[in-house]
C-alpha cells in the first residue's frame, strides 16, 4: 500500500493548486472569507469525487495499464512537478502532469493507448475555448436579465455574494468529479484500487491539499490574473464549473486552470474589459508547457535509474 503515497502526494498538490480556480477571485475581493472558501471547496470536492469521479477514472485507467511500481513513479513524478509549480505560484494542469508522466514511462513499460490520448489532447485544446464561450454567453444572458430588473444595489450585491458561493460550490464539485482521475486513475489501471475506492482516496487527498496549502496560489489567482467586479467573478466561476462538468460527462479530465482563464477571457470580451494580466498569462502558458515535459522526463528518469 506504500505505493499509494505518491497518489496522496499528487492529490495534495492538486488541492493546493487548483482550489484557487474555484474561489480565488471571491477571496481576494473580500466577498468570501478564506476559511469559508476552503470549507465549501473541501466538502464539494469530496462529493464530486465520490459521485462522478469514476467517469474520468475509467479513461485514465485505460491508457495507464502498468505494473504497480510504475504507477507509483507516474504519480510521484506528477506530484513533484505540481508541487514545484505550486511553490512558484504557477497555476498548472494536473491532467497534463499525469499524462506527461504516463507518456514518459512508456518507453520503459510499454506503449499507452494513444487512440484515447488523442481524445484527451483534443479536450485539452477545447477546454479554454469552452471557457470563453460559456463566460461570454452567461455574462450576456444574466447581464440582460439583471438590467431588466429593478433590484437595488444592496440586494444586488447580496445576490452576487450568494451567487459566488453557489458557483464556487458547483466549481468545487466539478473539480472533484473531473480531476480525481488524475490522482488515482493509474492505480485503477494497475489493479491496485477499484474505481470507487480510487474516488474516495483521491477525493480525500485533494481535500488535504485544500485545507493545508491553498492560500498562496488562491491569492495569486485572484490578484494576478483578474480584476473583476462581483458579477464578473460569479460568471467566471460558473463558466469554469460548467466547462469541467461537461468534460466529466465525456469522461476526460481537463485543466481547471485553462477553464478559468478561458472564462475570464470570455467575460473580458463581452464586458470590454482588460481582465487578464499579460505577464500572468505568459507565466501560466509556460507552466502548461513545462508541466507535461517535466513530469514525463522525471517519470522516465526515476524508472530508468531504479530499474
Amino acid at each position: 500500500m506504500w505505493k499509494l503515497f505518491s497518489g496522496v502526494f499528487l492529490g495534495w498538490s492538486l488541492g493546493a493548486n487548483d482550489s484557487a480556480n474555484v474561489f480565488g477571485t471571491g477571496v481576494v475581493t473580500g466577498i468570501v472569507r478564506y476559511r469559508t472558501a476552503i470549507l465549501i471547496t473541501s466538502v464539494f470536492v469530496l462529493l464530486g469525487s465520490i459521485i462522478e469521479g469514476p467517469k474520468c477514472i475509467k479513461t485514465i485507467s485505460v491508457i495507464s495499464k502498468m505494473i504497480p511500481i510504475n504507477a507509483f513513479f507516474c504519480t510521484l513524478s506528477a506530484a513533484v512537478t505540481m508541487t514545484l509549480l505550486t511553490y512558484f505560484s504557477i497555476p498548472a494542469s494536473t491532467s497534463q502532469a499525469i499524462i506527461g508522466a504516463v507518456i514518459g514511462i512508456c518507453p520503459l513499460s510499454g506503449p499507452a493507448d494513444f487512440s484515447m490520448l488523442y481524445k484527451i489532447v483534443s479536450c485539452w485544446i477545447l477546454t479554454p475555448v469552452c471557457g470563453i464561450i460559456f463566460g461570454y454567453l452567461i455574462y450576456k444572458l444574466l447581464g440582460f436579465i439583471l438590467n431588466k430588473t429593478t433590484i437595488g444595489l444592496t440586494h444586488r450585491n447580496l445576490l452576487y455574494s450568494i451567487g459566488i458561493l453557489i458557483a464556487g460550490a458547483y466549481g468545487a464539485y466539478s473539480l472533484g468529479a473531473n480531476n480525481v482521475a488524475n490522482v488515482t486513475g493509474v492505480y485503477v489501471g494497475s489493479g491496485i484500487l477499484s474505481a470507487e475506492l480510487a474516488s474516495i482516496a483521491g477525493g480525500l487527498s485533494i481535500v488535504l491539499g485544500v485545507l493545508t496549502y491553498s492560500r498562496k496560489v488562491m491569492i495569486t489567482i485572484g490578484k494576478g490574473i483578474v480584476a473583476l467586479d462581483p458579477f464578473s467573478a460569479f460568471v467566471t466561476v460558473l463558466a469554469e464549473a460548467m466547462t469541467l462538468h461537461i468534460f466529466t460527462q465525456i469522461g476526460v479530465p481537463v485543466s481547471s486552470s485553462q477553464a478559468i482563464v478561458g472564462s475570464v477571457v470570455g467575460v473580458g470580451i463581452v464586458g470590454n474589459l482588460r481582465t487578464v494580466s499579460p505577464t500572468m498569462l505568459i507565466k501560466i502558458a509556460a507552466g502548461w508547457i513545462m508541466t507535461p515535459v517535466s513530469a514525463g522526463f522525471l517519470s522516465w528518469f526515476l524508472t530508468k535509474i531504479i530499474f
